[in-house]
C-alpha cells in the first residue's frame, strides 16, 4: 500500500493510461480524484469502479476557472492534495503545411497550458504540507519530434521544460516534479495509426511490442511513491527502448 492515506488528482482519468493509473493508485491505498473533461465517461467510470476512494470531478484543464473549481472541490472532498498526475492530453495531427492555427493552439492549450493550470492550482496545498509529488506526462514526440505532430511535439517538449524548471523551484520545498515520456501505447489514440506504420514502430523498438497502459501507470506509481523521494527533474522514457 505505497500510497495509503494520500490523495491523488489524475487528469484525463476516464480512459486509457489515466484510467489504468486510477485503478492502480486506489489499489495502492490512495484516494483518487478522477478528473476528465468528458463528464459522461467520467461518471460511467466512477459507477463501474464502485470504490469509495474514487470520486469523479469534471474539469477542462485548458480553462483556469474550471481547474480552480475542481481543485477546491477535491480539497473539500478529501482534505488535501499529495499527488498530481498531469495526464490529460489530446492530438490534432497534421503536417506543418496543413495544420490550422486553431488545431495548433488547442493542443497547446490542453497539453501544455493545462499542465500549468493544474499544477499552479494544486501547489498551495502541497506547500502547506511541505511535501508533494507532481508527475507530468510528456512523450517520445517531445523528446525527438514526430512527423505530423508540430503541436503535440511542441507541447510535450514544453512539458519537459516545465518539469525541469519546477523541480529546481520546488525541490527545496519538499515537492518532487518528474515527467514520464511514453512511447507508443495501446490506447484509442494509437489505434488510429495505420497497421503498416505500427509494424515499423515495433521494428525500431528494442522490446518488439507496443506499450500497455499499465506500463505507464506503473511509472506514475513509482514517481508518486516515497520510493522516488530522491528523484527530481527527471524525464523517464517508457518506450520499450525506442529513444536510445
Amino acid at each position: 500500500m505505497r500510497l495509503e492515506g494520500k490523495t491523488a488528482i489524475i487528469t484525463g482519468g476516464a480512459n486509457g493510461i489515466g484510467l489504468e493509473a486510477v485503478k492502480l493508485f486506489t489499489k495502492e491505498g490512495a484516494n483518487v480524484a478522477l478528473v476528465d473533461f468528458n463528464e459522461e465517461a467520467g461518471r460511467l467510470r466512477e459507477q463501474e469502479l464502485q470504490l469509495d476512494q474514487v470520486t469523479f470531478f469534471q474539469a477542462d484543464v485548458s480553462n483556469r476557472e474550471s481547474v480552480d473549481a475542481m481543485v477546491q472541490s477535491v480539497v473539500a472532498e478529501f482534505g488535501g492534495i499529495d499527488i498530481l498526475v498531469n495526464n490529460a492530453g489530446i492530438t490534432k495531427d497534421a503536417t506543418l503545411k496543413k495544420m490550422s492555427v486553431e488545431d495548433f493552439q488547442k493542443v497547446i492549450d490542453v497539453n501544455l497550458t493545462g499542465v500549468f493550470h493544474s499544477t499552479q492550482a494544486a501547489l498551495p496545498f502541497m506547500l502547506e504540507k511541505g511535501k508533494g509529488k507532481i508527475i507530468n506526462t510528456s512523450s517520445v514526440a517531445g523528446v525527438g519530434g514526430n512527423i505530423g505532430q508540430s503541436n503535440y511535439s511542441a507541447a510535450k517538449a514544453g512539458v519537459i521544460g516545465l518539469t525541469k524548471t519546477w523541480a529546481k523551484e520546488l525541490g527545496k520545498k519538499g515537492i518532487n516534479v518528474n515527467a514520464v515520456a511514453p512511447g507508443y501505447i495501446e490506447t484509442d489514440m494509437v489505434n488510429t495509426i495505420p497497421d503498416m506504420l505500427l509494424m515499423q514502430i515495433k521494428m525500431i523498438t528494442s522490446s518488439p511490442r507496443l506499450g500497455k497502459p499499465s506500463d505507464i501507470a506503473n511509472a506514475y506509481l513509482f514517481l508518486a511513491s516515497d520510493e522516488s523521494d530522491f528523484i527530481n527533474g527527471h524525464v523517464l522514457n517508457v518506450d520499450g527502448g525506442m529513444m536510445k
